[in-house]
């Protein structure tokens, strides 16, 4: 199970679509998955609000460079196993079988959580957006299926036609808020421009733990390059340099258009501001509003829903292409590992994660939930959780890789010391998300518990799933007369 079969494929219904991915692609995909637009104008303004106001941009330089210091050894691997389901593919060949079959399954609930959860984020600023400019008055929910019909229909074809959507609506999301942040500076802000937001002092402002988590969460996504492995031109080459590209593009992206935000209003009054506002994603409109004019605060609100249909999109491919892995592995039923015969795209795997998605969209609906205060913050924040515990046990399995294959060329730091960095300060950081999940979500006592028990739950269930697929070979091998050597 550990030795991907990808490579062995020989006909075009059980592979990807190869050399269909240049580093543009990949990072575009990886991009567009950290939904910079949801991240600036929906996720930030909340982590100043709850979190450590004006510190903001600190604490995004310091995930930056804690991401950063992840992709080194990541990166590394990446150079040795190409494959589609990279952290179930790096845990397996660095830890063995079982735990590869729990990382490919927090891998299918990170991913699907995330993804589905967008669906109400999706849902609901479409619904008030195009009621407020064209006035069409349809529930969130409505939204969401039409952007869930999209989704479906993209995913199921080729990677590169996603890969074209994604490229054309990212570039948008990026001049639109650069136009705002650069016009902010060529203003002064609100009292002169200033660097006091990466001063200490100001990023143990607040709560300095719950910026530096929600600012961590906005990067969920960039760690996607690798799932696109076998679809890449040379992925020995265009995984890494995607890898750092993003991490880099989004990071500085990010520390740069919060710190324009804070000058907008000032580091000492962006607090209250944002408290007094009764929808803090609203911020970004004022500060548009204010410095540029209604035009680009209508730009930027028609770019919001582009950016996260392109985050839908970005999770669905990655989901879709777990499932195809685990049914190529025998983690799942065998059929879901079969690609298109035209396409050669994972289309059973993005079917199975497009009916997921109608079903748990539906049960929200029918239960009358929220669809952002419910729907989007409690499966995103289980899948940001999902996701860091997945990057801390790949750190660790690069450590064990490198750890038995000496004559693989790797320096000490992408070998040992980065990893070991990198796995330390993750399983911290997961730890610091479970402790502060009621205050990053809001949800109930009872749910603020039951919610990241998901996540052990699913290792266990991979864990099972990858001892019975021992079994299933240990026989079959017998039946043969052959010995098995072990995982």
């Amino acid at each position: 199970m550990a030795q991907s079969t990808a490579s062995s494929a020989a006909s075009s219904t059980d592979r990807l679509r190869r050399d269909a991915l240049g580093v543009a692609a990949v990072t575009f995909f990886v991009v567009s998955a950290a939904a910079p637009l949801t991240a600036v104008a929906g996720g930030y303004p909340i982590a100043m609000l709850l979190g450590n106001g004006p510190g903001v941009p600190a604490a995004t330089l310091l995930v930056m460079i804690i991401l950063l210091i992840f992709s080194v050894g990541y990166t590394a691997m990446a150079r040795h196993v190409a494959n589609a389901g990279s952290f179930f593919a790096f845990a397996a060949r660095g830890l063995g079988g079982h735990a590869g079959g729990a990382a490919a399954y927090i891998a299918v609930l990170a991913y699907n959580t995330m993804q589905i959860g967008l669906y109400g984020l999706f849902g609901a600023v479409a619904a008030g957006t195009f009621a407020d400019l064209i006035h069409i008055s349809l529930p969130w929910y409505a939204w969401a299926l039409i952007g869930w019909a999209v989704v479906g229909l993209l995913g199921y074809r080729q990677i590169d036609l996603s890969a074209k959507v994604l490229a054309v609506l990212v570039i948008a999301e990026y001049l639109a808020v650069l136009v705002l942040d650069f016009a902010i500076i060529g203003k002064g802000g609100a009292g002169g421009l200033n660097l006091t937001s990466f001063t200490p002092g100001a990023f143990v402002t607040g709560s300095a733990t719950i910026g530096v988590l929600m600012s961590f969460a906005a990067f969920m996504g960039f760690e996607a390059t690798t799932i696109y492995s076998e679809e890449a031109r040379d992925p020995t080459r265009t995984v890494p340099r995607a890898t750092y590209l993003a991490v880099l593009v989004i990071g500085i992206f990010y520390a740069f258009s919060t710190w324009c935000m804070v000058l907008g209003v000032g580091p000492d009054k962006v607090v209250a501001t944002i408290g007094a506002l009764k929808d803090p994603t609203t911020f970004v409109y004022t500060l548009s509003d204010g410095y540029v004019g209604g035009w680009l605060t209508m730009v930027i609100s028609l770019l919001f829903i582009s950016s996260v249909f392109a985050a839908l999109l970005a999770f669905h491919n990655a989901a879709a292409r777990y499932f195809y892995v685990m049914g190529r592995e025998g983690l799942l039923p065998a059929g879901l590992g079969q690609t298109h015969g035209e396409h050669q795209s994972p289309h059973l795997g993005s079917i199975l994660q497009t009916v997921l998605a109608l079903v748990v969209v539906l049960i929200f609906t029918v239960m009358g939930q929220d669809p952002v205060l419910a729907l989007f913050t409690w499966l995103t924040n289980l899948a940001t959780l999902g996701v860091i515990t997945l990057m801390a046990l790949a750190s660790f399995s690069v450590l064990a890789f490198f750890g038995r294959k000496p004559e693989l060329e790797a320096s000490g730091i992408k070998r040992f010391l980065a990893p070991v960095v990198a796995g330390i300060l993750l399983a911290i950081i997961a730890v610091m998300v479970v402790i502060h999940f009621g205050d990053l979500t809001g949800a109930s006592p009872a749910l603020s518990i039951a919610l990241p028990i998901l996540v052990p739950v699913a290792a266990l269930v991979g864990i099972i799933a990858a001892a019975a697929l021992k079994r299933r070979e240990a026989a079959r091998f017998a039946a043969m007369g052959v010995h098995q050597g072990g995982h």
